[in-house]
């Protein structure tokens, strides 16, 4: 009987570290549900990753309204992500930037993960349209000596 609960035990330990999830299998999964189920889906999803944020919030249901507003008529078919960015401010807050590209326009959707303790927390999402300007502006900066 004893040999039975120190083999429960290693096994409900076991699989609580493969349910740890990292940013990195989080974003994935958020894209995967978000290509298959659609946007509120993919939001339901990743705000079920904190239990801090509420998913009614006032905030949070009109970024549902936004984001349902990117038709294939308005920006285009979806093809994909690729990662643009990453910081990492230290070993438990980290902020990835991804280009999701569509036919029309490139957008970019960041994320921002928090670890206080053991395990990661999604802390933030946000899109926007706004990576042309900043590449146009980058773009012009750099055409100065800055000492």
């Amino acid at each position: 009987m004893k040999n039975y609960f120190v083999i429960f035990i290693v096994l409900v330990f076991s699989n609580s570290l493969i349910a740890q999830s990292s940013p990195e299998e989080i974003v994935e999964e958020f894209f995967e549900i978000y290509k298959d189920k659609g946007s509120t889906s993919a939001l339901n999803f990743i705000y079920s990753k904190n239990d801090w944020i509420s998913q009614s919030s006032d905030d949070v249901i009109i970024l549902k309204n936004q984001m349902e507003s990117l038709t294939e008529d308005y920006v285009g078919k979806y093809y994909g992500q690729e990662l643009i960015l990453e910081k990492k401010i230290s070993d438990s807050y980290i902020l990835k930037s991804y280009l999701v590209k569509y036919g029309r326009q490139p957008l970019r959707f960041t994320f921002q993960f928090y670890k206080p303790n053991d395990k990661w927390l999604f802390h933030g999402f946000s899109f926007d349209a706004n990576l042309t300007e900043e590449v146009k502006e980058a773009a012009r900066l750099n055409n100065y000596r800055l000492n």
